[in-house]
């Protein structure tokens, strides 16, 4: 141990007391000039290092003030959004139902309207069917007479003579007269 010491003692040189010097022992002064600095540091430093953390603390707290008020305000964004999405889901679901409605009743009244129509076009075709009917039975009709009185013409024609023409017309013309006298 002891050349341990002696080691020790030769690394450096000591300075006599009262003399003033550098110490070129690293081992023997780094201790003593950290414990110096350490020591300034804190004295001097203790201020300055507690302001520098009250600040900062004062800067989290705040922060973290604003985040739960920004928090708080976002919640009730999101509470008002989603109660306006509530209603509109409502009306959205009122109007489906309105429109769903109403498009039933468009397409009844539709169906209806069709039908009346429907049912007046069948008529009208009736009718015209009728009417065409009566045309055609009123010129056959016509038709029949005129060639059955062309017929009884040529057939009088053809068989009178004068004197049996004068005697027809003078009986008819009695026949006539009788009814006259009656009716008057």
């Amino acid at each position: 141990m002891k050349n341990v010491t002696d080691a020790f003692l030769s690394l450096g040189h000591w300075p006599f007391a009262g003399s003033f010097g550098f110490n070129t022992d690293i081992l023997a002064t780094n201790p003593i000039n950290l414990s110096v600095v350490i020591g300034v540091l804190i004295f001097f430093g203790k201020g300055v290092l507690s302001d520098l953390l009250d600040n900062r603390k004062q800067r989290i707290v705040n922060t973290i003030r604003n985040s739960e008020e920004l928090r708080e305000g976002a919640i009730e964004q999101l509470e008002k959004a989603r109660a306006r999405l509530r209603k509109v889901e409502i009306d959205a679901d009122q109007y489906r139902v309105n429109e769903y409605s109403a498009i039933e009743r468009d397409k009844l009244n539709l169906i209806n309207s069709i039908y009346t129509t429907l049912e007046q076009q069948g008529n009208n075709n009736k009718e015209t069917l009728r009417f065409e009917q009566q045309r055609a039975i009123n010129q056959v009709q016509q038709w029949v007479l005129q060639q059955a009185l062309e017929g009884a013409l040529g057939t009088l024609n053809s068989c009178l003579n004068n004197e049996l023409h004068l005697r027809t017309i003078s009986v008819n013309i009695g026949i006539l007269g009788a009814m006259q006298e009656i009716t008057n």
